[in-house]
């Protein structure tokens, strides 16, 4: 399937507070094209940073995904919207405050504005949140693109990135409201010892002795605890280090990375998103084009093949291995 097929393109929109923070949830994703971080749904032509800061555009800071909707949906988009935010918060998101920060879903044509409605419904009803959801749904308007140095901030900044992150309270409420609740003595009775050790107690499997470190097929490589998706076979690479070893997560979002200061070292521990599973440490000797090595414990996945995606309910990841 061809990606950069203009028949095969869409737009999405969303406001979420800091455009620092929306962008890398959304990249790498399967379908996805490009996005730019910018601002948008003010009465002002082409604004600078400082003007939308100053509240006098009207304009909120956006980011615009370019997409191909045969291979990911428009709903699954939204999905990773909700997860970025508070969506009950009309003031600001976290630690920035007023008009600029605030969450809004922009649609690009009628069936978005439908399905954007339903997946707000969906949300409020599911009675995650205790309080009203209050972003609005509103239709696209002109994208203003916000300057160079906006653009892809966690890659050309990433402590700064991360240290924002972390500090202005999203990181946190994420993993509050969205992060799966454990129930510990079930996991001990359905997860191996060794994996049990590794997700729950953030241990360590020994090297060369484990399931996938020398594992060829292609396929996914999901949380053992959730199913989660996060990690393909065209991402893992021969470290020869005894653990398997990916450039890069399936889908950035899927996975958070911590401080590690344990055993004497500083390291950069890496965790799932949904069942806050420990999966390993992520280091900068990869032979990718960020330079990063994802070494994660075999313990902590569970690995579905090329052809029982579709059976598993993973097909929409068929795309990546044709």
């Amino acid at each position: 399937m061809d990606q950069h097929n203009e028949n095969n393109i869409e737009l999405a929109t969303f406001a979420g507070g800091c455009f620092w923070c929306m962008v890398s949830p959304f990249e790498e994703i399967p379908g996805f094209l490009s996005i730019v971080s910018g601002y948008t749904g003010g009465d002002k032509p082409n604004p600078t940073y400082e003007e939308v800061c100053s509240e006098t555009t009207g304009h909120a800071e956006a980011v615009q995904i370019k997409f191909n909707p045969n291979v990911m949906a428009y709903t699954d988009l939204l999905d990773i919207f909700w997860r970025q935010i508070d969506p009950t918060d009309a003031g600001g998101q976290f630690h920035d405050r007023g008009h600029s920060y605030r969450t809004v879903i922009y649609y690009h044509n009628e069936r978005q504005r439908a399905e954007a409605e339903a997946s707000k419904r969906a949300l409020e009803e599911s009675g995650r949140f205790d309080r009203p959801i209050v972003t609005p749904i509103e239709p696209a308007a002109p994208f203003y693109p916000a300057e160079d140095y906006h653009q892809e901030f966690h890659k050309k900044n990433p402590f700064r990135y991360k240290t924002y992150r972390r500090g202005s309270g999203r990181d946190a409420f994420i993993e509050q409201h969205w992060s799966l609740q454990k129930d510990l003595d079930h996991l001990r009775n359905t997860l191996t010892d060794m994996q049990y050790h590794v997700t729950q107690n953030n241990g360590t499997e020994p090297p060369f002795r484990n399931e996938f470190w020398d594992h060829r097929e292609e396929g996914l490589y999901v949380d053992i605890v959730s199913g989660e998706p996060l990690f393909s076979s065209r991402e893992k690479f021969d470290s020869n280090c005894g653990w398997p070893s990916f450039t890069a997560p399936l889908l950035p979002g899927h996975v958070k990375e911590n401080l590690d200061l344990t055993h004497g070292m500083i390291r950069t521990e890496v965790r799932s998103r949904d069942a806050d599973s420990h999966l390993g440490h992520v280091f900068e000797d990869g032979p990718g084009p960020n330079g990063l090595r994802y070494c994660i414990n075999s313990a902590a996945l569970r690995f579905i093949p090329k052809a029982d995606l579709e059976r598993e309910g993973y097909g929409k990841f068929l795309s990546l291995f044709k």
